[in-house]
């Protein structure tokens, strides 16, 4: 137990040093400011041996969507179509006439294709997919028992599809049986009835959320720098709304294959500013944002009860092989924070302090994952051990041996959190 404790210590003074999202960040890699839209950031995975005599047999795994385009093309053309007209007029700065080019080399790609997975999105999938299967070759050798199965939206479908492409790519000989329909919406994109009301613009976050997105945005300074003429900015133009508008098309661009940029007509500031309206607004919505009394986190107890009914069985049969998910980012955040993985969950409630303690596209980037993988020794004895994103990582059970977990502690914890 004391050395539980002292591992809970060492993780708790780490917690927000690994957590906190600075201007200065923001400023160093501009597309963090995407949040959610941010794309898979590729780094060396974590991987610390197993103990001595332990060898990987299951992987229990959930995948957000790789890349893809903004939700509507409608989101693509209000900008286009507002910058189009200011230049009929002559209301445009020659960087507003840069800009517009830009959008019009953009909507070359993203005609049609709104809300669909990207050739990023596939390649993302494809390559988790080869490093889980190098990491861990003991789970996918002959005679693996594989399934998998993704949420009734094709962007999931798609990155499955693509997860699947790269597996078989370095064993040919596996037979993943894929499904794609209603029947496993109930654990893989589940949202209670009672968690609907928490989420609407009637919910308690919404008055929080409008009164500091009035306050992060300040939109003078780009509207001066991309129109010339403020009486049509005045009777055409809601800058606050332009403003928002074209964030959303500058931040979703790392997820296409244009090398095209829009971030650098805003300010590092302005990113970060309007990054916080959207970081607290997807914590509030999703995650264990007090005020919505549990209800986003209880959506994943369905998902938590299917991992651990999957493990009991392959463990039982003695079996070998992965089971694989793949939903959204309103499925992962819930599921990280129930789960109650470190830096996944807090308390904090103030908009402007939850940069410190909680950031978005630290749990859910494009592509992003939770992979438990499930060793065990000649004894049957099994040890988990959780990785996000490709990275280990600690929640409050208690461990001689972190990142490995007894699974019968991990599984007690599960089983409690989704009661």
């Amino acid at each position: 137990m004391k050395k539980f404790l002292i591992l809970a210590a060492i993780i708790a003074g780490a917690a927000t040093a690994t957590a906190q999202t600075s201007l200065n960040e923001i400023a160093e890699t501009p597309e963090k400011a995407g949040g959610i839209y941010y794309a898979y950031p590729v780094t060396e995975s974590s991987n610390t041996p197993a103990p001595k005599g332990y060898k990987p047999f299951y992987i229990s795994h959930y995948g957000r969507h790789g890349s893809r385009y903004l939700i509507s093309d409608n989101d693509y053309k209000v900008v286009i179509n507002r910058l189009r007209d200011a230049a009929a007029n002559n209301a445009l700065t020659p960087l507003g006439l840069d800009v517009l080019a830009r959008l019009d080399s953009v909507w070359i790609e993203a005609e049609g294709r709104g809300g669909e997975l990207t050739p990023l999105g596939n390649r993302q999938h494809r390559g988790i997919a080869a490093r889980m299967y190098d990491a861990f070759p003991e789970v996918f050798a002959d005679g693996a028992r594989m399934s998998a199965s993704s949420t009734v939206v094709m962007r999931c479908a798609h990155s499955m599809f693509a997860f699947i492409e790269g597996l078989k790519e370095k064993n040919p000989g596996l037979e993943i049986p894929r499904e794609s329909g209603n029947r496993n919406m109930y654990f893989l994109n589940y949202h209670s009835p009672e968690s609907g009301p928490f989420s609407s613009h009637e919910g308690p976050w919404y008055q929080t959320w409008k009164r500091f997105r009035a306050e992060q945005t300040k939109p003078e300074r780009l509207m001066t720098s991309l129109f010339s003429d403020p009486e049509y900015v005045s009777t055409w133009v809601d800058p606050v709304e332009m403003m928002w508008q074209l964030y959303w098309v500058a931040v979703d661009m790392q997820n296409m294959e244009t090398p095209i940029k829009f971030t650098d007509i805003f300010t590092p500031q302005e990113l970060y500013d309007l990054w916080q309206v959207f970081n607290f607004n997807f914590f509030a919505c999703n995650s264990s944002y007090a005020p919505a009394q549990g209800h986003f986190t209880a959506n994943a107890g369905n998902l938590v009860r299917d991992i651990v009914k999957n493990a009991d069985s392959y463990i039982a049969a003695g079996d070998h092989g992965a089971t694989l998910r793949f939903g959204h980012d309103g499925n992962i955040i819930p599921l990280t924070a129930l789960m109650q993985l470190e830096n996944c969950y807090t308390d904090e409630t103030d908009p402007a302090k939850l940069a410190s303690a909680w950031t978005d596209f630290k749990i859910s980037p494009m592509a992003s994952n939770l992979q438990i993988v499930f060793f065990k020794n000649k004894d049957g004895k099994v040890l988990a051990k959780i990785m996000l994103n490709e990275r280990e990582i600690a929640l409050p059970v208690e461990t001689d041996s972190f990142p490995f977990y007894p699974w019968e502690a991990l599984r007690a914890h599960l089983m409690k959190v989704s009661e």
